[in-house]
């Protein structure tokens, strides 16, 4: 059996792709999201960033719990798991670590992800599984009409909180930050380019790649980002993360942050008492500063970040595991399973 793993896996992973469009990335079910909602952008994304990976279609797999967000693998041309609620990572990290040579993507929202499937969510960015989360967070549960979600903001007021909820809530980057994730980002639906961009560096990045993604809900939260997405505010709200860059905003790029100690503050580069050499630099490979980054979110007197906050080479567990499993061959050879079943303490029930 495992020779034949092993044969699967030789086979699918010299396989060349083929010349793909997004076209061919589109299944031919009817997109069933409700309009204006910012998935139908997300899911345009990342059918055209597909092609330029250069994977063939037969070896990209799509997982998803339960939400709106988790409709994703029926719209997908590859192949896909719509799981039950919570349970995407827990499926993908199977999916993944029996056929290492696919491209394992898992689609979740703020619910879905961070409410009864955190545990397994933290657990897939610890052990550095080489699969992709993307997490759908509009701050509310849009499938069950509109419930607050554990990233819906102090005082949300739904259905389910007529007097505002009195949950803080998770911060999805530094959540991901604090399970010792190798890589975390941020984007916004409304930014196409952007998004193309940090789905394409997840992809590349060897182990689990984690990228929020800032999604509107029109129906129940609508609005939320739009100060971080709209033309008109985005330029003094929201500050780019470019690794080897000085943090500057503003419409008149005339603003940056600066480190006073840890703490980040805001400055101006317009009356000539700061410049750009004294501001922040990006660091993508700083752990120490990724979580001083991502604590700005939730931060009034602070522009939003989006971008990737970290970034940064350790082992895969699936790597790990293969080399676990060679050690062992070669100590004691390839193993029966009939044998194994059939030794050590056994008995008979009559």
């Amino acid at each position: 059996m495992s020779q034949l793993v092993d044969q699967i896996i030789t086979s699918g992973a010299s396989t060349p792709a083929p010349k793909y469009t997004a076209k061919d990335f589109q299944s031919d079910q009817d997109v069933r999201w409700c309009p204006g909602c910012g998935d139908y952008s997300i899911l345009a994304q990342a059918q055209r960033i597909m092609p330029d990976l250069g994977i063939p279609r037969h070896r990209i797999v799509f997982i998803s719990g339960i939400g709106c967000s988790s409709r994703f693998p029926y719209y997908m041309e590859t192949y896909g798991f719509h799981s039950i609620h919570g349970r995407a990572t827990a499926i993908a990290s199977g999916v993944k670590l029996a056929r290492p040579d696919l491209s394992v993507w898992v689609v979740t929202g703020d619910g879905d992800g961070m409410s009864i499937g955190g545990n397994h969510l933290i657990h897939l960015l610890r052990r550095n599984i080489d699969v992709n989360v993307l997490l759908f967070n509009n701050q509310i549960y849009g499938l069950t009409k509109g419930q607050y979600s554990p990233t819906s903001e102090l005082g949300k007021v739904t259905k389910s909180t007529p007097y505002g909820s009195l949950d803080y809530p998770f911060n999805p980057a530094s959540l991901a930050l604090g399970a010792s994730a190798t890589f975390v980002a941020r984007t916004l639906d409304r930014d196409p380019k952007h998004l193309q961009a940090m789905l394409k560096r997840a992809a590349e990045h060897k182990g689990t790649s984690f990228v929020e993604v800032y999604q509107n809900c029109s129906v129940f939260n609508d609005g939320a980002f739009f100060a971080f997405t709209e033309k008109e505010t985005r330029d003094d709200n929201v500050v780019y993360l470019e690794h080897g860059k000085p943090l500057v905003f503003g419409k008149q790029r005339d603003k940056g942050i600066r480190l006073n100690g840890f703490t980040p503050e805001v400055v101006s580069l317009a009356d000539g008492k700061y410049s750009v050499n004294d501001l922040l630099v990006h660091n993508e490979q700083d752990t120490t500063l990724s979580f001083i980054l991502a604590d700005m979110t939730y931060k009034p007197s602070l522009p939003r970040p989006v971008g990737i906050f970290l970034s940064i080479a350790r082992p895969s567990y699936e790597s790990e595991m293969q080399r676990q499993i060679e050690f062992a061959r070669e100590k004691r050879g390839a193993g029966d399973i009939a044998k194994l079943l059939a030794s050590g303490e056994t008995w008979i029930i009559q």
